[in-house]
C-alpha cells in the first residue's frame, strides 16, 4: 500500500515514515500543502495522512481541493489544535478520520488500516445531482449556482434523496428515513413536501428533476436544463 504523508516537522514526518515502512508500507513525504496537492493529484495513493497546520496551503484546503476534484483517496487528518470545531470542520470538508497530537503510532495505524480496508469510495463533502448542489455541513442549497432557502423538512427530503441520486424510493422508505418510523401521521405528507420541493428547486428553473415512479416512489435525476 502506498501512503502520501503530509507533513511539516521533519522529525515527527521521518519517524512515521520509517515506523509505516517498517510495516510495509511504501511512503512518500510532502513537507507542505501545495507539494501534498500536487503530489496527491500526480499519484495513485491509498492513503493520505494530512497535518492541518502546513505551511503554503493548509490541510483543510488540500482535502476540499481533493475532493472537489473527485479524489476519494481516504484522509486521515492530523492536528495539534485540540477542540470539536477543528474536527467538525476536517470533516466536513472531506477527511475520512481525525486524530490530536501527540497521536498514538498503534492507534494511528490501526485508524490507517480501517481506512484502507474501505477504500476509495465515493464520499463527497457536497452531494450534487446536476447543477443542483447541497452542503450538508451548511446546509446551503444551490441551483445553478443560485442559492435557495428550504426548511430544515425540506433539507432532510432533498438530501435523502441526493444520497440516492437515481434511485427509485418509495413513500414509506422516505417516511422512516426523513420523518422516522414512529411516524403516525398521514403518509400524503411526503407528496406534499416532494410538491415543495419542485416549486423551489425545479420549476422556477425550468427542469425536471424530481420525478413520480408510478406505483413505486419517487427519483431525483440529474437535469441542467
Amino acid at each position: 500500500m502506498r501512503v502520501l504523508v503530509v507533513e511539516d516537522e521533519e522529525r515527527f514526518a521521518a519517524g512515521l515514515k520509517d515506523g509505516l515502512e517498517a510495516e510495509g508500507f511504501a511512503v512518500d513525504i510532502a513537507p507542505d500543502g501545495v507539494d501534498g496537492l500536487w503530489m496527491a493529484r500526480e499519484n495513485p495513493y491509498d492513503a493520505i495522512v494530512l497535518d492541518i497546520m502546513l505551511p503554503g496551503l493548509n490541510g483543510y484546503c488540500v482535502c476540499r481541493e481533493l475532493r472537489h476534484d473527485r479524489n476519494w483517496t481516504p484522509i486521515l487528518m492530523l492536528t495539534a489544535k485540540e477542540g470539536e470545531w477543528d474536527e467538525i470542520e476536517g470533516l466536513d470538508t472531506g477527511a475520512d478520520d481525525y486524530l490530536t497530537k501527540p497521536v498514538s503510532y498503534a492507534v494511528l495505524l490501526a485508524r490507517l488500516r480501517a481506512l484502507l480496508r474501505r477504500g476509495a469510495r465515493a464520499r463527497p463533502a457536497v452531494l450534487a445531482a446536476g447543477d443542483l448542489r447541497f452542503d450538508p455541513a451548511t446546509r446551503v442549497v444551490t441551483r445553478g449556482g443560485r442559492e435557495v432557502a428550504l426548511t430544515a423538512r425540506e433539507s432532510a427530503l432533498l438530501e435523502f434523496l441526493l444520497r440516492r441520486v437515481g434511485e427509485a424510493v418509495t413513500k414509506r422508505t422516505i417516511l422512516d428515513h426523513v420523518w422516522g418510523d414512529d411516524f403516525e401521521g398521514d403518509p400524503n405528507i411526503v407528496e406534499v413536501y416532494v410538491r415543495r420541493l419542485r416549486n423551489k428547486l425545479d420549476r422556477p428553473f425550468g427542469r425536471d428533476s424530481l420525478r413520480t415512479v408510478r406505483g413505486h416512489g419517487y427519483r431525483l435525476v440529474p437535469d441542467d436544463g
